[in-house]
């Protein structure tokens, strides 16, 4: 059990006084963000990136970002936010903020490196009253057993005593309009109380709605929890959706009945599989550590796994079926995928689904092309893959059009106009001659 130590934070201002409020490592889809809402509301930001390419496209008002446009940037700019690679600014800031991927490694683990070497920028230039927290999503654990033995032997200060040290999951959505930063209540969990006090005043700033977690370790657990249960639900519609479809039964409508419900039921909907940072990679994360501490397995997060990771065969196999109907065979005919984002109206390929329908694609020797209007060009395993400039007349000549992404900007009724075959992994073409997923 952690006890705090009574003598409050030991402030270094007097021996160095900071020239910017907050420093945002990492200036992706997490740490960008962040760095807008931070100098909306007045404070001195700088952003820290190893990409000097990125950190040159920022400071000329270039957002690689969907939700940070190139306006929110100019403002930011005025402000007095600048990117930068030097990682000489993180002794400048009151506090820091870590925002670095998270991905898997190549055994299908927890991939730390970005985490601790950015612990490692931190620990070297850390002061006496600074507040470091991390937002990169991990497992239970990685605050407390990575994070602060990194700071504390590296700087020879102490967590809780002379410097504060949180976690806070990140919990933006890219695309999502209706939620944004602010008004998306913010987990805050501290290594002491008084380091949760300090995470919870810095946050206070930001956003409506601080929840203060018990610790390091429940704020971890809350993110992979939210993560998991969609992970999951998911898995769960996508196996009803292969057993409707054998029972004939209409999917979609059941679930817009169940949906019904005002209480006990959320809905969720099936697809080509799930894409971006968190589903497919978070439970791995819970998971691992399941395993190594506890030495079992998280038996329902392998069977999500599993469930989502077939879907694209599934699909390759359902657009088999079709083409069969219509006397075609699935080699040599060209197939249309529409969509190849990983979630509608944004630029963001994360995982996306639609790189195993491709590949299964072109294996069983299909001629694949695609149209996004968020992608410019798009590989597949370092080959590219052909694409159409308008998605209605191209449905018209190729043998199958695929759906994997709605993205708002498509005419889905014409499509089902002119598409010889059409096939929506989506559910939104309820009309005879489309084929539903």
């Amino acid at each position: 059990m952690q006890v705090e130590r009574s003598e409050p934070l030991r402030d270094g201002a007097a021996a160095h006084t900071p020239s910017v409020e907050l420093a945002v490592i990492g200036l992706g889809y997490v740490g960008l963000p962040l760095a807008r809402e931070a100098a909306a509301v007045g404070l001195k930001v700088i952003g820290l990136d190893r990409d000097p390419k990125v950190a040159a496209g920022l400071n000329s008002a270039r957002s690689h970002v969907d939700d940070v446009s190139d306006d929110d940037l100019r403002r930011m700019l005025a402000a007095g936010f600048t990117a930068t690679t030097d990682e000489d600014c993180l002794a400048r800031a009151q506090t820091v903020v870590i925002c670095v991927p998270t991905p898997l490694n190549g055994d299908g683990g927890p991939d730390l490196s970005a985490v601790t070497a950015a612990t490692h920028a931190v620990a070297a230039r850390l002061r006496p009253g600074q507040l470091v927290v991390l937002e990169s999503t991990t497992y239970p654990g990685t605050t407390e057993e990575v994070v602060r033995p990194l700071l504390e032997r590296e700087s020879g200060l102490k967590a809780g005593a002379d410097f504060a040290l949180a976690f806070s999951p990140e919990r933006i959505d890219p695309g999502n309009t209706g939620h944004g930063l602010r008004d998306t209540p913010k987990v805050v969990g501290g290594c002491t109380p008084s380091c949760a006090a300090r995470a919870v005043a810095f946050y206070g700033k930001l956003v409506d709605t601080v929840v203060q977690a018990k610790g390091t370790r429940e704020a971890e657990m809350a993110k992979l929890l939210e993560n998991t249960y969609r992970h999951v639900n998911i898995a769960l519609v996508n196996e009803l959706a292969v057993i409707s479809h054998e029972l004939g039964i209409d999917l979609w409508d059941a679930i817009r009945c169940a949906d019904s419900k005002p209480f006990g039921f959320q809905a969720f909907r099936p697809g080509a599989g799930v894409g971006g940072h968190c589903i497919p990679i978070d439970p791995n994360y819970l998971s691992y550590k399941v395993r190594s501490s506890l030495g079992y397995d998280f038996r329902f997060v392998g069977l999500a796994q599993e469930i989502n990771r077939r879907m694209p065969e599934y699909v390759v196999r359902r657009a088999q079926d079709l083409l069969n109907t219509a006397d075609r065979p699935l080699h040599g005919s060209r197939v249309l995928l529409l969509g190849v984002t990983y979630k509608p109206d944004v630029a963001d390929q994360r995982e996306s689904p639609a790189v195993p329908v491709a590949r299964l694609l072109r294996r069983r020797e299909a001629e694949v092309s695609f149209h996004d209007p968020y992608v410019a060009a798009w590989t597949v395993d370092d080959v590219p893959v052909p694409r159409v400039d308008d998605p209605r007349s191209a449905a018209r000549d190729h043998d199958l059009t695929i759906l994997l992404q709605d993205h708002s900007s498509y005419d889905l009724p014409a499509l089902a106009d002119t598409a010889r075959l059409l096939f929506d992994t989506r559910g939104r073409i309820f009309r005879p001659g489309v084929e539903v997923l």
